[in-house]
């Protein structure tokens, strides 16, 4: 027999020994307020669409968008982060349409703000690939590369008409050198001073992006590498970091999350202002797929993922779940 002073006396299973003691002892919380849901609306459809690659999510008409908006206000979701998807005769060199005031967009914002008002933060990605014909989050110079500068006007364009429409919160996706700053700057000179900036301050060029491309109908052509972050940098990241605070970001979001954790934990630690993550479609699409052939549990996965997300130090976590999950915590 094994003497009694052989025996363990700190058990840190004794906090694990039911659901009631584990649920007391949680360092990490996930709440309805966490989440903001991103979501697609598409031009000249009567149905919505769905998209192959990520089940469940589509591209609301501006009537299903409506309805989704009310739905993820009623699960307590804190916001929704809209996607505009022109149609195709309407995309050009310059993305024209998402500086239309009358633009997909434009209206889905007016759409939501008319049907939730201020009880939801609508939120609108500030971007060009949606709206060109060469897929790029900018305007070409004459060589076929993305004129930095020449975007950033574009860029001023897109956040004047989206803060007339009504958005509360501005999303500069398209990791253009001075994006913040230029933004910021319109938005204060139109008389949109409390617009706010979630600024894209680390976006990789992942992999993991494949199912948006099906989402927004992207026209890409080549790839992003010359503007999106390699993903092989952790300092790149802070630098980006401290350039979006200097500028006036209001917040600051890491993309994609799941790959990126480290970063996450990176920028939470470095900061004092709210920051996000976006769990992106390749990683909802993994977790779908995984589930549908059985070799997951995707209820217990998918609060997993963004326990874990939340647990590296982000404060809000954009996810194609959203709602879902919102109406079971």
């Amino acid at each position: 027999m094994t003497a009694y002073g052989s025996f363990p006396g700190a058990r840190p299973r004794r906090l694990r020994t039911t659901p009631a003691m584990r649920r007391m002892v949680a360092e990490t919380r996930l709440h309805p307020a966490d989440l903001i849901l991103p979501a697609f609306v598409r031009e000249g459809i009567s149905e919505p669409v769905p998209i192959s690659a990520m089940p469940g999510v589509v591209q609301h008409t501006r009537d299903t968008l409506r309805k989704a908006a009310v739905e993820a206000l009623e699960a307590g979701v804190a916001g929704i982060m809209l996607f505009g998807v022109p149609e195709d005769v309407k995309k050009d060199a310059a993305g024209t349409a998402g500086t239309d005031p009358d633009g997909i967009l434009q209206v889905a914002i007016r759409d939501v703000k008319a049907e939730v008002g201020d009880e939801l933060v609508i939120m609108s990605d500030l971007c060009l690939d949606e709206y060109t014909d060469h897929g790029h989050c900018g305007v070409l110079d004459a060589e076929g590369r993305v004129d930095n500068d020449a975007t950033l006007e574009r860029y001023a364009e897109m956040a004047q008409v989206q803060a007339d429409a009504g958005v509360h919160v501005v999303g500069p996706s398209g990791m253009m050198d001075g994006q913040v700053g230029v933004i910021r700057d319109a938005l204060d000179q139109t008389g949109h001073e409390d617009v706010s900036i979630l600024a894209y301050t680390v976006k990789y060029s992942s992999a993991f992006f494949g199912p948006f491309r099906e989402a927004v109908g992207s026209s890409l052509r080549g790839d992003r590498k010359t503007y999106q972050q390699d993903p092989a940098n952790l300092r790149e990241s802070l630098r980006e970091l401290a350039l979006d605070l200097a500028e006036g970001a209001d917040m600051v979001m890491v993309k994609p999350a799941g790959p990126y954790l480290d970063v996450l934990a990176k920028v939470a630690d470095a900061v004092d202002v709210p920051v996000a993550a976006y769990q992106i479609s390749g990683e909802y699409a993994m977790v779908e797929a995984a589930a549908e052939k059985g070799w997951i549990d995707r209820d217990k996965a998918i609060l997993e993922t963004l326990t874990g997300i939340r647990r590296a130090g982000a404060q809000m976590i954009l996810t194609y779940w959203a709602t879902e999950v919102a109406r079971t915590l």
